[in-house]
């Protein structure tokens, strides 16, 4: 197991609001400055773009940096799949995330059964798993089901309990749900504050430990360490109004905050163990 960073992490220090966005070679420069083990590339698109000696050069750096790599890609259409199967050998990285959604493709349960079908064999070859995550688009019952039905050793859940509130799905029933088929963990808190007025709800992120994520709960439910699951950062952060400076510097200390939690949190969990 191994505690890491995404692209999610950093994502108004890679925006367009950004005056200088931070490139992938930044990011990973911060990650192993940040204590992470791993680097989790998510929704980065332009990776899709690097040729050969591009991608070698970031798999390069992060050898270097003594950091390793995974990937993130969104829909479950074959040839995706196996686009992304290319660009982790090239990287080599072992675990791609997926969602079941994109902007131009929602399939139902038996269509993607039918689809990741065609694509997991080649992960299972290459020994690269294939995680789908959580979240409020597909129901947990439905992504469990498109799991279920592909039953592959390769194919499995990235567990994001914050992603599923808005739909309804509360946080300990997908911790619950999921837990014999988590291959990932994403690792964000998030609240609920009040608008102006009394009037709704903003759902947001928010420091780890101060949120309604029950990490504790979560965490024996899915036992990332016995079971060799990494935990990757991600953060929910809104844009702060005192421009990006501001929320540039709030982005990093919750990474700050987040990481240091986690490591701490192995410490107490290994001595738990040996004394087990």
């Amino acid at each position: 197991m191994a505690y890491g960073i995404s692209t999610y992490a950093y994502f108004w220090r890679i925006s367009q609001r950004a005056p200088k966005p931070l490139s992938l070679l930044d990011m990973l420069v911060d990650t192993k400055e940040q204590g992470g083990e791993l680097f989790q590339i998510c929704d980065y698109p332009a990776i899709e773009s690097y040729d050969h000696a591009h991608l070698a050069d970031i798999r390069d750096a992060a050898r270097d940096l003594g950091l390793c790599l995974e990937l993130g890609t969104r829909g479950v259409r074959p040839e995706c799949l196996a686009k992304y199967l290319d660009i982790a050998a090239q990287l080599d990285v072992t675990l791609v995330r997926s969602m079941m959604n994109t902007i131009d493709h929602r399939p139902g349960v038996d269509e993607a059964v039918a689809l990741m079908r065609q694509a997991l064999p080649g992960y299972e070859e290459s020994g690269v798993t294939l995680g789908l995550e959580t979240y409020e688009q597909v129901s947990t019952d439905d992504l469990l089901a498109v799991v279920k039905g592909v039953d592959s050793d390769r194919l499995g859940i990235v567990l994001d309990p914050g992603n599923s509130v808005a739909r309804l799905e509360r946080p300990v029933d997908v911790i619950n749900a999921t837990a014999p088929y988590v291959v990932n963990i994403h690792v964000k808190d998030f609240a609920f504050t009040r608008r102006d007025g009394w009037v709704g709800f903003t759902y947001a992120g928010c420091p780890l430990g101060t949120g309604l994520l029950d990490y504790d709960a979560m965490i024996a439910a899915v036992r990332p360490l016995e079971r060799g699951i990494n935990q990757i950062v991600e953060h929910w952060l809104p844009w702060q109004d005192e421009g990006f400076d501001a929320t540039a510097r709030l982005e990093h200390q919750w990474t700050q905050h987040s990481i240091s939690t986690l490591l701490s949190n192995t410490v107490s969990s290994t001595t738990l163990l040996r004394s087990e």
